[in-house]
């Protein structure tokens, strides 16, 4: 046991932390000090021999402890590398951002002007039931009526996509700037406050209430119910893991708006309420597959920050779910035909188009990377609903200049 006391003494020392004074080769040497002086003279082949015995239990100490502290160490997988840190902000210098006066700039940032992808998200389901409603009108829809509709409804889209969007972002103004993507939006960074954002939101409701009452009537009321998905949305992502299916009831209202905008009445029209039907669950569908795509950027910082997201209720099967749900898509696209029994064009241009570039985007998206989330993202929009407007408008063509003959012109009378 006396032969143990000098290499416990000098662990015990060199068990002390770096940042003490003495480093560990001058603990070393001081304990090897104090230990020599205290024993007897011995022969100095004996004396040799223990000390290098001390040396490697020393060394297997030394390698006991890095072990340990090693094992303690998360995954290398788990450890987060900011390879980006987070930016001040800067003015924008060049777009459509920088022709603005300097004092303009946030209030075009919180409706997004600088990105207007969401915009045609909003205003494409405006176009699909315009073009889907042009040959239920009694008479059938002029070329320039079904253009000057659809010319008011992207107007409307760009004026409520700002709406929605400054709705979002009150709404979120305590969780945006815990996201790095969204921590530099206007309300998020403070350069709008809460009391000016509310007036803008006004503002942008009063456009859109005197734009809508260019259109009939009858759409005011199709279009008021709309608002109350406008302003829960933003409440959704804290409630449920699919906050995107409510994002789509909101985007996808559109789909019923192009009858009514047309002359027809779809409570007193069976199959066009079928057919409005079918094609506002088709944008559901959409909805939910571009939008998962959009919310990829996000997954990392939305699990910090507790929000929902259908990107982390569906990560473990992405891309199945995404080929599933765009399905769903273009079968409700195939039944939005039926109920008013289009043509071919419709089969072959809409849902062929639908089907093909859905395939191909959900099998090029890279989800684990950012810029192709957001490249996709922008591109879907015409990339997809160019393809579904294609085709609707190539049906409304053959419907207009009668290229069916009397067989499709009956059927789709049937329906009026």
């Amino acid at each position: 046991m006396a032969s143990l006391a000098p290499t416990l003494r000098v662990s015990s020392l060199c068990s002390r932390p770096s940042s003490f004074a003495k480093t560990s080769a001058q603990l070393h040497f001081a304990g090897r000090k104090r230990w020599t002086a205290s024993q007897p003279t011995r022969p100095s082949a004996q004396r040799e021999a223990l000390l290098t015995r001390l040396h490697v239990a020393q060394k297997r100490w030394a390698a006991t402890v890095y072990s340990n502290n090693q094992a303690q160490r998360p995954p290398a997988a788990d450890v987060v590398h900011d390879d980006h840190p987070p930016q001040p902000y800067k003015a924008p210098t060049t777009g459509v951002l920088a022709l603005l006066p300097r004092s303009w700039v946030p209030y075009a940032e919180l409706m997004r002007l600088d990105k207007p992808a969401g915009t045609y998200y909003l205003f494409l389901p405006c176009v699909f039931s315009t073009l889907l409603a042009a040959p239920l009108a009694t008479p059938i829809a002029s070329p320039s009526s079904v253009i000057g509709t659809t010319a008011l409804f992207a107007i409307g889209a760009f004026i409520m996509r700002g709406a929605g969007c400054t709705v979002n972002d009150l709404w979120d103004r305590n969780l945006d700037p815990h996201v790095a993507r969204t921590r530099l939006r206007p309300i998020a960074r403070g350069a709008i406050t809460v009391q000016q954002a509310i007036p803008f939101l006004g503002l942008q409701l009063f456009a859109g209430l005197a734009l809508l009452l260019q259109l009939p009537w009858q759409c005011f009321f199709y279009a008021t119910p709309s608002l109350l998905f406008v302003a829960t949305y933003p409440l959704a992502k804290r409630v449920t893991n699919y906050p995107q299916f409510v994002l789509g009831l909101t985007f996808s209202w559109g789909a019923f708006m192009g009858f009514p905008a047309l002359g027809t009445d779809l409570l007193s029209n069976t199959p066009a309420l079928i057919s409005a039907a079918c094609m506002y669950g088709s944008c559901i569908a959409w909805t939910l597959v571009y939008d998962m795509i959009y919310a990829y950027q996000d997954i990392r910082d939305d699990a910090k920050a507790g929000i929902k997201s259908i990107a982390l209720a569906q990560d473990a099967n992405a891309k199945a779910f995404l080929a599933a749900i765009s399905a769903v898509q273009v079968a409700l696209l195939a039944g939005a035909g039926a109920a008013i029994g289009a043509g071919p064009l419709f089969y072959v241009g809409t849902c062929g188009g639908a089907a093909a570039t859905l395939g191909y985007m959900v099998r090029k998206v890279n989800l684990q990377s950012v810029p192709d989330c957001w490249a996709w993202f922008k591109k879907g929009a015409w990339f997809t609903g160019g393809a579904i407007s294609l085709g609707l408008g190539a049906e409304y063509t053959a419907q207009y200049f009668g290229l069916y003959g009397e067989g499709n012109e009956a059927v789709a009378g049937s329906a009026q």
